[in-house]
């Protein structure tokens, strides 16, 4: 604590110094001695209707001289009769102007509404216009990201995509995020990852963790995505359908994630320097009984079983415990605040032909849990580029390394107990500040907080791309990345998390030990020839594709130490059980191509097809062919439509059809294989038969088609975009059951199974107010999916059977129907379906509840004025979740509960939302609480409303050219949620871990 305390008030000082003297540089900065030749120019600077602009930035060009244009737009500026002016301002286009041995010059600027024709995108193997493309790409650019203090680059696009759905699982440093592009095409729960490509290089987002380890964290651990620095990214594109995916061919059924990182550009080299600090805090706990609250139902559960003498064992109602002491649980056991600290320096620059960019950046984030814990992460980036002197050659090197480290605690149990322990529960600690055991009656939680998770990672990202032109339109290139990962884990449980009664020694002490490593390396020949015959325009490429990824990992439980110091050294075990040992490779093949053909700028239609060849299917089954087609019709560029609607200034029909691939399996899926057993016999461990051999293992497929229309309006001043997606995904990846006498429950194999997966998408972006003074522009996005299942043969004979219906999405429960509270006995009552009287999970679980999102989409809008400039994003979901009593103990237990459980019965004939308290001796009262905590009646309305993001700042000085700037900033993250979810989390959904936290945070940017 006294190092993090030295440093944040380093920090402070650090800001507040920047703080107090960007304000006393004057409008005009010299970095250098004025040239006796230099003289006095002044001038104005006018929009196109004649008005004065304000706050023009104005510099002269190779020298670090500068000024701002006043409010009546005048300026003065020391120049020599041969210098260049350069002036720039947000929302008007860049203008130079050389002085010509002028005393006065008058300028005149454009407002820069950007054409859709100069935004390009980057679609993976090729780039294209936005006004030009054929598929269904989305795109969000460093500007977004880097207002948005955030660790793992998903989170910037919450919010901000059509048809993008994305979920963080917990609110600790480190966890998972969860990305559905267009839905769920998989019956399998892990099929419906994206494929990630950075600077070119497919990049596994598989962790190497083991979830025996992991601890704390949901899932498998560790997100290999937050090895990846936000603050290095220039953009992220999304590839959604046929057209986009289909050149990725078998990894591209669940979309592509394309992440381009920050370049160099030419000019004079440029130092940035960024440092951000900021507080984080739990978004939503839950509204609990206080004391007397709670010993009430307590009391009143006893009464309502018919036992008026308190067992021994309840201790909270019985006089042990205190019954006047409350404490707020949720607010001891992660109510604490995080605290991040971000610094950043970046040197680039460069000429025309050379460029570069180093970048160097460390991340510190603590814990709101009640213990030290910290996640700290040191990366660095390295970009170089070159081009020959004749431009028939050009290099690019781009080079990524991130090392981190995470601590956690070792398991989950700390956030459960915040919301159910008993609120009159002992003190934690002693007066000596150990323990409180409290006489044996409770097991501390705190002791939880013994059990250590530790992990150190780290990953080196390197591409190299090599572009050579032939002659005339023919080019060749080739594309050559490497990765590599590696990750220990290591998950602690001491004795001392053991009441000391039991006297347990270290012999009880037991580690896991996890170490996983992955390289990948991948090389990509290709051609492309890009021809201009007139009226027509033809683009095409073909290339190869050879990647080979190979994964090991040791994961072993070490038990019976002599002393707990020696805990993190295996040796010292007694006993050691290596439960999981494993060396894959996985190589892939591929040939691919692409032609594009345009009439007259018009008449775009676009063929691609690929043929993929994977290690994960038997030797029958290993290649397969995928393709699409894309084609687009401008008819804003028809002469009968200009003239029309004059007012339309771009419009676009485009539509595509394909098909694409899944292999998202694990390696060697098709073999018969076998794993080692845990009992000994003649001092030699067997081995068991685990998997059968399946040759016709073969891949997933799916069938994508499209249909959308882009409008924009005055000049792109309004953009709007709609379309219409159907993806069928077939030929489904699962375990087949098989009979018991077989001694398999299954067979991995392909089920003639059909998801369906259609919906629509709509985006908006408008220029609203784009003046002198002000530019305010306003974007949004809704996405309104469906998701069933279309075809299962077999259904009803397979262990499908009590979870997917036909016609009905994959996200469903089959539950208990509530009827309500019964007057007379105050007990829950259910539908008998099948009318036998008796409620069974087989007969009566008959009632449908989908608990995917009916639609969702995000609201967002910036302002500037001045050097000011003001964003914010608002996130929204209309979806239904598992409230805060599914598989919940019973209330009257002992176990604390919500405030909303005080509706119940009490008498005969009272009308009430929960049943009579029961502390659980009743059977009856327990069945029916156990009946209801599996009905619709724990689903609760997951909607929400969230201020997902916040951003506050002011350019003290903005010469991007030359010169010295000075930019601070506020931002927030996940600020505000609205919602009536009866639970901790609407997003994740998870009553098992931290909430997602609030962070405010305030930095400052300073470059010369």
């Amino acid at each position: 604590m006294k190092k993090l305390s030295f440093y944040l008030g380093r920090i402070c000082v650090f800001l507040l110094f920047y703080l107090l003297l960007c304000p006393l540089f004057p409008s005009e900065v010299r970095a250098g001695g004025v040239s006796i030749f230099q003289k006095t120019v002044t001038g104005k600077v006018l929009d196109t209707e004649g008005a004065p602009l304000a706050g023009v930035n104005i510099v002269v060009e190779s020298k670090n001289i500068g000024t701002m244009s006043g409010q009546d737009g005048s300026f003065s500026i020391q120049a020599s009769p041969t210098d260049v002016l350069v002036l720039s301002m947000i929302g008007f286009k860049s203008l130079t102007v050389p002085i010509g041995g002028r005393d006065e010059v008058s300028v005149s600027m454009a407002e820069d509404v950007m054409a859709l024709g100069e935004v390009v995108l980057n679609a993976g193997y090729y780039t294209v216009s936005e006004k030009e493309r054929t598929g269904s790409i989305e795109k969000v650019s460093a500007l977004d990201i880097e207002k948005q203090p955030i660790s793992n680059p998903l989170a910037a696009l919450q919010g901000r995509m059509a048809g993008v759905e994305i979920e963080q699982t917990s609110g600790l440093s480190g966890s998972n995020f969860i990305i559905r592009i267009r839905g769920r095409n998989s019956i399998r729960s892990g099929g419906a990852d994206p494929l990630y490509v950075i600077d070119g290089v497919p990049y596994s987002n598989t962790t190497i963790g083991d979830q025996n380890t992991a601890g704390a964290l949901p899932g498998s651990g560790i997100s290999p995505l937050n090895n990846i620095n936000p603050n290095d990214i220039e953009s992220i594109e999304v590839l959604k359908d046929a057209d986009a995916t289909a050149i990725y061919g078998s990894r591209g059924a669940n979309g592509v994630v394309l992440i381009t990182t920050k370049k160099g550009r030419p000019g004079k080299t440029r130092v940035e320097f960024n440092v951000v600090s900021g507080l984080g805090k739990v978004s939503r706990t839950m509204d609990v009984l206080g004391t007397e609250a709670y010993l009430a139902m307590r009391r009143e559960a006893y009464a309502n079983d018919g036992i008026s003498d308190y067992p021994a064992n309840a201790y909270d109602v019985n006089g042990t415990w205190d019954n006047f002491r409350e404490t707020d649980w949720q607010k001891e056991f992660y109510g604490r605040t995080s605290y991040l600290t971000s610094v950043q320096g970046t040197v680039s620059g460069g000429s025309e032909r050379t460029r570069f960019l180093v970048s160097g950046t460390y991340y510190g984030q603590t814990n709101v849990l009640s213990k030290d814990y910290r996640n700290d992460k040191v990366s660095g980036l390295l970009n170089l580029s070159h081009k020959s002197e004749n431009d028939r050659l050009s290099l690019q090197l781009s080079t990524q390394f991130t090392s981190n480290q995470n601590n956690l605690p070792g398991d989950t149990q700390l956030v459960r107990q915040g919301y159910s322990l008993a609120p009159n529960a002992p003190k934690l600690y002693n007066e000596d500040g150990s323990l409180n055991w409290e006489n044996s009656t409770w097991i501390n939680p705190l002791a939880r907080l013994e059990r250590d998770y530790v992990s150190n990672a780290s990953t080196l990202i390197s591409n190299v791309k090599l572009d050579y032109r032939i002659v005339g339109p023919l080019s060749f290139s080739v594309n050559a990345g490497y990765t590599e990962n590696h990750l220990k884990e290591i998950n602690t449980t001491p004795s001392t998390i053991y009441d000391p009664v039991y006297g347990a020694g270290a012999q009880y002490s037991s580690v896991f030990h996890n170490t996983g490593k992955r390289t990948s390396y991948i090389v990509e020949p290709q051609f492309h020839f890009n021809h201009d015959l007139g009226a027509f325009k033809v683009s095409a490429l073909g290339g190869l594709s050879f990647q080979e990824q190979n994964s090991s990992r040791l994961a072993i439980r070490a038990s019976g130490f002599s002393d707990n110091s020696l805990l993190e050294n295996i040796a010292a075990a007694s006993d050691i059980f290596p439960y999981a040992s494993m060396d894959n490779q996985y190589r892939y093949q591929a040939v691919f191509g692409r032609v594009n053909l345009s009439h007259r700028n018009k008449y775009i239609l676009n063929l691609t097809g690929r043929r993929d060849g994977s290690s994960r299917f038997g030797t029958d089954k290993r290649f397969a062919n995928f393709g699409a087609i894309g084609m687009a019709w401008l008819f804003s560029e028809e002469g009968f439509v200009s003239k029309a609607l004059p007012f339309l200034s771009h419009g676009k029909i485009r539509g595509s059809y394909g098909t694409s691939g899944n292999d998202q399996i694990g390696d060697y899926e098709y073999l018969d294989t076998y794993s080692f057993g845990t009992g000994h016999y003649q001092n030699i461990i067997g081995i068991y038969p685990t998997r059968l051999y399946n040759p016709d293992y073969s891949w997933e497929e799916n069938r994508k088609i499209e249909l959308g229309m882009e409008l924009g309006l005055f000049e792109d001043r309004i953009s709007l975009e709609g379309q219409f997606y159907n993806n069928r995904s077939s030929n489904q990846l699962v375990g087949i059951p098989l009979p018991a006498t077989t001694g398999f429950g299954s067979v991995n194999a392909n089920l003639d199974a059909t998801v369906e997966n259609q919906g629509w998408e709509m985006g908006l972006h408008s220029i609203n107010i784009n003046n002198n003074t002000w530019r305010w522009t306003t974007s949004f996005n809704l996405t309104v999916p469906r998701n069933k299942l279309v075809s299962f043969p077999g259904l009803e004979g397979s262990t499908y059977a009590n979870q997917l219906v036909l016609g009905e999405p994959l996200g469903i429960l089959k539950m208990y129907e509530l009827k309500g509270v019964n007057q007379e006995t105050g007990l829950f009552e259910f539908v008998d379906f099948n009318g036998d009287g008796v409620i069974s999970a087989l007969e009566d679980k008959q009632v449908l509840v989908d608990l995917s999102p009916q639609y969702y989409g995000g609201v967002g809008n910036r302002l500037d004025y001045k050097g000011f400039s003001f964003d914010f994003l608002l996130q929204f979901t209309k979806q239904k979740g598992l409230g805060f009593l599914s598989y919940a103990p019973i209330v009257g237990g002992m176990t604390n509960q919500p405030v909303e459980v005080l509706d119940r019965w009490q008498q005969p004939g009272d009308t009430a939302k929960f049943q009579r308290f029961s502390t659980g001796t009743d059977i009856t009262a327990r069945q029916a609480f156990s009946q209801y905590a599996e009905s619709d009646g724990v689903v609760s309305d997951a909607s929400y409303i969230r201020l997902q993001n916040v951003s506050l700042s002011y350019r003290f000085e903005d010469n991007d050219h030359q010169g010295f700037g000075c930019e601070v900033f506020l931002r927030g993250q996940n600020l505000w949620t609205w919602t009536d979810y009866f639970g901790l989390d609407p997003v994740s959904l998870n009553k098992q871990t931290v909430p997602t936290l609030r962070f405010v945070t305030l930095g400052t940017r300073i470059t010369f």
